[in-house]
């Protein structure tokens, strides 16, 4: 019983929500490997931490010696996933499909086994359904039950419309369930809907029905929204080890401890230590210092991340950054952004925008301690970012789209 405490204690870190604890315990006690399903639509050619969140609990289930099923919706894919979507989502077509998987098998095994890892693909199940089948599985689900998904309501409150292509979407994820046996399903906050449509068929199949592990939607880099590439507020695992280092050093200090909780392989213990230390008065930015050296070795290796260490070190003048360094946010009229003149005027970095220009063309301003050399260059919203005029003039800055 200690054994299985001790699991869930590790299984329920980072978690929003297990449903339910009980019926998870119990699968655990049987002794058996539990098959461990997550899926994810390739919807775009590359990973970011964001995604790793889920990823990382995958990991633990592994390292406990269950049986992981990666999923790639390939077929759900062409869908399109409605959720969150306030219009019909544009499919992917099946060459953009295919490829994105192929990157994704590529990343993935940056953190999970590639020995003890069953990719799957649900066009191999879904690909040769016959059409009966498929209406006998929309059958098994009503109108009404689908209306109760928040997207969807306000969509159909609004008069917005809704493609009856759309429903399938989470038949066929909860499918996916059934086809593939599954004892536990993961995915994010968002996807909760469409996690408990599985443990439904699954009970309708006659199955013993899944339990569903909710993780949260880890916050980008400007600790508003979740990391995403289109709002340019993430972190990639491909990112250069200088790159991935430079950009973990500019979310918050209060951010920081999401990203030890969500990202981090350390003991809680570990870090509830470290941050005990920085509430006794050290340095927050040397914690933040172990939490991207952990995060680049990962995805590179230890040397890559002394040497993004050292190098993050020597950009910012030996000394690291201020401890008093201001956090200014600021807003654009556009997505375009600020222009980085205005910016530095702005945030008081500067006496004003011919200033500013004159000391980026003499080399005296940095942005995450690389050299502007380009006075005309807009700095993007929705992304914090350190500037630095001349050896003692320092801001930590967030750009937002004005409503």
């Amino acid at each position: 019983m200690e054994f299985i405490d001790d699991t869930l204690a590790l299984i329920r870190r980072g978690t929003e929500e297990i449903l339910t604890e009980e019926a998870l315990a119990k699968k655990l006690a049987s002794g058996r490997p539990l098959r461990i399903k997550a899926g994810f639509d390739p919807t775009a050619p590359d990973l970011h931490l964001g995604h790793t969140v889920l990823i990382n609990k995958l990991s633990q289930f592994q390292d406990l010696g269950h049986e992981i099923l990666f999923l790639i919706g390939d077929f759900t894919g062409m869908i399109g996933d409605p959720t969150g979507k306030n219009v019909t989502r544009k499919p992917l077509s099946r060459e953009e499909v295919l490829e994105n998987a192929r990157t994704y098998q590529q990343q993935i095994f940056l953190i999970l086994d590639p020995e003890r890892t069953q990719i799957v693909f649900n066009s191999t199940w879904m690909g040769v359904m016959p059409a009966a089948d498929l209406v006998g599985l929309a059958a098994r689900h009503t109108v009404a039950r689908m209306l109760e998904r928040d997207d969807f309501s306000r969509r159909f409150k609004a008069g917005q419309p809704i493609a009856i292509h759309e429903f399938l979407y989470p038949l066929v994820q909860g499918y996916d369930s059934v086809a593939l046996r599954a004892d536990v399903e993961l995915g994010g906050t968002d996807q909760k809907f469409n996690l408990l449509v599985g443990r439904q068929l699954q009970e309708s199949f006659g199955q013993e029905p899944q339990v569903v592990i909710t993780m949260p939607l880890l916050e980008g880099l400007d600790g508003v929204q979740k990391m995403s590439k289109s709002l340019g507020n993430y972190v990639g695992i491909t990112d250069p080890p200088n790159e991935m280092f430079g950009k973990l050093m500019s979310i918050s200090d209060h951010l920081m401890w999401r990203y030890f909780e969500l990202l981090s392989l350390r003991p809680m213990p570990e870090v509830k230590a470290l941050r005990r230390s920085v509430a006794e008065g050290s340095n927050p930015r040397d914690a933040k210092f172990e939490l991207a050296r952990e995060l680049v070795a990962r995805f590179h290796d230890q040397a890559s991340a002394r040497r993004a260490l050292d190098d993050f070190i020597a950009r910012f003048q030996h000394g690291g950054l201020p401890d008093d360094m201001p956090e200014v946010t600021l807003q654009a009229a556009d997505g375009a952004g600020l222009p980085l003149a205005n910016l530095l005027k702005a945030a008081g970095l500067v006496a004003s925008t011919s200033d500013a220009m004159r000391l980026v063309k003499q080399g005296a301003v940095r942005i995450d301690g690389e050299r502007v050399e380009d006075p005309r260059i807009q700095c993007a919203t929705g992304v914090t970012r350190v500037f630095q005029v001349g050896k003692r003039r320092f801001a930590r800055v967030l750009v937002e789209l004005s409503l």
